[in-house]
């Protein structure tokens, strides 16, 4: 399974941006999807997750009210919509697969990658 993020970009504080992650394909397992986020010098963080069938959903505490996880399983599609954008959400967000149909807060729970996309929001 390959995953292709999109959407990133350079924003001003304040400001939205929404990113999408598409699957090349639906996985047999009928994985939860997420999205985590790493600034330079930081560890790989959760951001939000969606269980296979889009019934649950959470996001991290540092974002939570401004962004929002959904899918499109028909179309093996993620969305992450960012709101209200601050400087300190400046890092490359990844796409991520994961093993089970439900998500977690935990890296290692994630089975596919998808190459980052740069999201910068300035000051």
């Amino acid at each position: 399974v390959q995953l292709q993020a999109s959407g990133g970009g350079l924003v001003q504080a304040g400001g939205s941006l929404r990113l999408s992650c598409a699957a090349s394909r639906r996985t047999s397992s009928n994985n939860a999807m997420g999205w985590f986020r790493q600034a330079p010098g930081k560890e790989r963080e959760f951001v939000a997750g969606i269980n296979w069938r889009g019934g649950d959903a959470d996001t991290a505490d540092s974002v939570k009210g401004r962004f929002a996880i959904s899918r499109d399983s028909a179309k093996n599609t993620v969305f992450l919509q960012m709101n209200s954008l601050k400087p300190e959400d400046t890092a490359a967000y990844y796409c991520a697969a994961y093993l089970r149909s439900h998500f977690s807060r935990s890296a290692v729970d994630v089975r596919y990658w998808g190459q980052g996309t740069q999201v910068t929001v300035s000051s």
